[in-house]
């Protein structure tokens, strides 16, 4: 199909006059206005944009600018209600159709449609298994079908949903209106398979946003539980309101239960709760009158709360999309936030445990139907829960029931119907005449999606390993240029350790030009400088970001607006991080942490005295190298390590205050032979090498010598 094939459609206001009009906006994100022009366009497409990018609004103002009803795929109420309720207040006509909805209500809705009393109707995908409700949307002028969180329709993404499966025949079935699908955390594999399932028609693709510069993503190796809390506590302490996800119910309560004895307000969020508790959980963390949520993943899918200063993961995620999202749910105002991994090999059972769950084998699923042949009462019904079928089928893991019923509900042998009075669903079997033997089962895609699903969980486990820029090995990951390094995760903050000295003439400008920026970010009150904004909308501003915080604060109408945009926001952070350790601003905390200048900080930004400080890699690799990289050397690296340990252990501090791993890992790729050779290896001074550095010489060169 040619792009001819998309008339441009006919729009009753602009996009920048929907966006005044109803968000109150002058302008656009970064890539927003990109997409919008596409979608406005008519043009099928496929958009990644992570969560706190402003996905949402990339549907939302086509819609208010088409005729006709846009219908939002949406997989969890509590995000649609929390949408709609925007929406309304923005003077929006929105609405939402689910299963918490009699067929008179939905009914209504769908009469509303029609009259064209509707500019965006939420659906959950469940409500496409209905013909009756397929027929009544055949009468509506649909203009775009949305389909939000879309990984959930692929079966390698992170977060596989069925009735997503639906929406490919559903579009069909109601004349095939123009498609966008939006997700936050989407490899390239799964953009193909979301293409695919909706038949999307060459589509524009559109992959941006996945660095997160205000995010310090720290992964913390821990023991024992008690060395969890203990970080977990610290984190608290240091930054008051954010989410700790876990990994299962039980452990939702018991940290819950931790927290209220530290007198921390919080409150507990799964799926063994009622509706009423979820939403009552929710409600209560967004109106402020909790600090702290704890929860597992479902928790935070739309949650409006800007404020988020961390979000901490008591157990390692299953897989990179899935931390990265719920790491995404940090710091949605621009500022900084801490995302904060307490890592634990150990805790990789449970994820297992959940991949055996999700993905039952040929046999498991045979045995399970042959239970349901067993079982079926004149009516071929079966009125089981998951758990009795578990155990009449013999099966350990009671989670690969379910997955199990809808393979089988997918593959036409058996429907699932709600029943009466009861919260346990029915299972009915449509062919009942088919035996155990002659189930026609893909088992090469469902040893497939066995194996994908470890392979994310091992990247998972290779990232905790990792000692490259968290930011950078994900962004890699999503198949998104890594660019420079992000200058706040736990591997950049270990490797920027160096020695204080005074910056160089060209270094100073840049020094003085970060604190201009700090200063008109600032007001100079009778006590002196006071912050108004914190590092990360400084360092937004400094690097010509054209976020909405900025725009809409007028912060691009400053005369140091990109001042510094050649240097990049990951080196501002880490520049205002040693400007923070070398005494020039300093933060505030209260509601909001904010960044102002020291009085020593005017100074030096006056010119009228230097300063002493340690400055920043300004890339990845720090200074240039001008030794050989002769590989790397697993023997070698051992010797080193235990010298490293050895003089940790008699200064009584870390090793990595020694040297960082990935400085040892430089004197083993670069073997150098002098102190001259070894500063050139990042990560080492020269008060480093007077110090520490002889032992380490004498042992490479020890080691070449045995290799001759």
């Amino acid at each position: 199909m040619s792009s001819a094939s998309f008339p441009t459609k006919p729009l009753i206001m602009t996009p920048h006059q929907a966006l005044k009009k109803h968000f109150g906006f002058g302008g656009f994100l970064d890539g927003q206005e990109e997409v919008i022009r596409e979608i406005t366009s008519g043009r099928d497409g496929l958009v990644v944009m992570p969560t706190g990018g402003g996905k949402s609004l990339c549907y939302q103002i086509p819609a208010l600018c088409f005729g006709g009803v846009t219908l939002v795929i949406s997989p969890l109420i509590a995000l649609m209600k929390d949408q709609v309720d925007a929406l309304v207040a923005r003077g929006v006509a929105a609405t939402m159709i689910n299963s918490t909805q009699s067929w008179s209500e939905q009914k209504e809705r769908l009469d509303g449609m029609r009259r064209g009393e509707w500019k965006l109707v939420y659906v959950a995908p469940e409500r496409f298994r209905a013909e009756s409700f397929l027929n009544a949307l055949r009468e509506v002028e649909v203009s775009l079908f949305a389909v939000d969180e879309a990984h959930c329709l692929s079966q390698w993404g992170h977060d596989f949903r069925p009735d997503y499966l639906r929406l490919g025949k559903a579009l069909e079935k109601i004349g095939h209106p123009q498609c966008i699908a939006l997700t936050a955390t989407a490899t390239p594999v799964v953009r193909e398979d979301i293409s695919a399932v909706l038949k999307l028609r060459e589509p524009f693709e559109r992959v941006s946003g996945f660095s997160r510069p205000n995010l310090a993503l720290n992964i913390s190796a821990v023991d024992k539980a008690a060395h969890k809390d203990d970080r977990m506590r610290a984190v608290i302490a240091a930054h008051k309101t954010g989410i700790v996800y876990c990994a299962t119910r039980k452990k939702v309560d018991a940290v819950s239960e931790t927290l209220a004895s530290w007198g921390v307000k919080c409150v507990a969020y799964h799926g063994g709760m009622s509706d009423q508790e979820r939403e009552r959980a929710q409600e209560i963390f967004i109106q402020r009158k909790a600090d702290v949520a704890v929860a597992t993943n479902a928790f935070g899918m739309g949650i409006d709360r800007a404020d988020v200063r961390f979000v901490i993961h008591y157990e390692v995620p299953g897989s990179v999309e899935a931390y990265y999202q719920e790491a995404g749910r940090a710091g949605r105002d621009g500022e900084t936030a801490v995302c904060e991994l307490l890592f634990n090999y150990a805790d990789t059972r449970t994820q297992e445990f959940f991949i055996e769950g999700a993905n039952p084998t040929a046999a498991t699923i045979r045995s399970i139907y042959q239970y349901l042949l067993n079982d079926a009462d004149k009516d071929y019904e079966v009125h089981r829960t998951l758990d009795e079928i578990a155990e009449g089928a013999d099966v350990k893991n009671a989670m690969s029931v379910g997955s199990a019923l809808s393979v089988l509900v997918r593959s036409g042998y058996i429907q699932r119907f709600d029943v009466s009075g009861r919260r346990t669903r029915g299972t009915r079997l449509l062919k009942p005449d088919v035996l155990t033997r002659q189930l026609e089962l893909d088992e090469n895609s469902i040893e497939e999606k066995d194996r994908r699903d470890r392979e994310k969980l091992k990247s998972m486990v290779e990232m905790c390993y990792s000692r490259t820029c968290r930011q950078q090995w994900i962004l890699t990951y999503f198949g998104e240029d890594g660019g420079g390094v992000c200058g706040s995760c736990d591997v950049c903050r270990e490797d920027s350790s160096g020695d204080a000295r005074e910056p160089n003439p060209e270094e100073a400008i840049v020094v003085r030009k970060a604190l201009s920026g700090v200063a008109r970010m600032s007001h100079r009150g009778p006590q002196g400088w006071e912050g108004r904004f914190g590092r990360g909308r400084i360092v937004q501003m400094l690097a010509g970001s054209r976020s909405q915080e900025i725009l809409t604060a007028k912060l691009d109408q400053l005369s140091t607006y990109g001042i510094l945009r050649d240097k990049g926001a990951g080196f501002l952070n880490a520049l205002m991080r040693s400007l923070s350790d070398a005494g020039l601003v300093r933060t505030v905390t209260g509601e909001f942490p904010l960044l102002t200048l020291t009085p020593v900080g005017e100074k030096v930004m006056r010119g009228e005295i230097t300063c002493r400080m340690v400055w920043p890699n300004a890339e990845a690799g720090g200074k240039e190298v001008g030794l050989q990289d002769r590989g790397f050397e697993g023997e070698l690296y051992a010797l080193l390590r235990e010298i490293r340990n050895k003089l940790a252990k008699n200064e009584n501090v870390p090793p990595y205050v020694i040297f960082s791993n990935k400085t040892l890992e430089g004197l083993v790729r670069y073997q150098p032979v002098s102190t001259d050779e070894a500063v050139q290896v990042p990560g080492i001074g020269l008060a480093k090498a007077q110090r520490y550095l002889p032992p380490f010489l004498e042992a490479i060169a020890a080691w070449k010598k045995s290799r001759r």
